[in-house]
């Protein structure tokens, strides 16, 4: 600080430097998260095909572990198939607001949100961020926060609502649980927890109550009624 009570320059420049280092570090760990799963989803692949196999040999003596981890990966694809069907509701649902808001290019703006739907956190604002300043630079401040509110609304009402709701049903997880698993995985794990939260919630359930005749009690406790 200088003495006139002013900020010195070298100040200024921290906290610029700070401000601006924040989001690339959230950036560069959310990518490091993305091209961890990416990796790891083609080791899987490569194991994928001798599984199977492995899985009958197991299955005389561990049948209930067997099954349960039959039942995580038809679960898990449930999820999947949901998630992604939520995930294109939403994004029809932004490119026919953006028509009504006459922003250009809706279909465009529409990919990125069903694309960036599964990343968790930045992901949302990724898909908002260009449409809303087109709409500030076409139409004005107006437009622009009607934008804002309009993918709010539908993200918070579908995504953060309805959806929770059938995909419990889907993978046979409580809402309450569902919802659970976000909060639960994202703070173990950050920003790849939130992206997984039901699959490895699913993988505990497998691992920990399917697969253990002695927690079977716990079926109707974590399970959708």
């Amino acid at each position: 600080m200088r003495p006139d009570g002013g900020l010195s320059c070298e100040t200024v420049d921290g906290k610029l430097i700070s401000a601006v280092a924040g989001p690339f570090s959230s950036v560069f760990s959310l990518l490091s998260d993305l091209f961890f799963i990416v990796t790891l989803l083609l080791f899987l692949a490569v194991d994928a095909v001798a599984f199977p196999a492995i899985l009958r040999t197991l299955r005389p003596g561990h049948r209930g572990f067997v099954d349960a981890l039959a039942g995580f990966a038809s679960a898990t694809r449930s999820y999947l198939v949901v998630s992604t069907v939520f995930g294109l509701i939403v994004a029809l649902l932004d490119v026919a607001l953006l028509y009504w808001l006459d922003v250009p290019s809706p279909w465009l703006w529409g990919l990125i949100a069903f694309v960036t739907n599964d990343i968790p956190h930045i992901g949302f604002v990724i898909g908002l961020a260009p449409p809303a300043l087109l709409a500030l630079l076409e139409h004005g401040w107006a437009d622009a926060l009607a934008v804002v509110l309009g993918y709010c609304v539908l993200n918070v009402v579908i995504q953060s609502v309805i959806q929770p709701r059938f995909v419990g049903q889907a993978v046979g997880l409580s809402t309450t649980l569902t919802f659970l698993s976000l909060v639960f995985w994202a703070w173990v794990f950050g920003p790849l927890g939130a992206l997984l939260a039901v699959p490895f919630s699913l993988l505990a359930r497998a691992l920990l109550v399917d697969a253990d005749p002695r927690a079977r009690w716990l079926v109707p406790l974590v399970s959708c009624t």
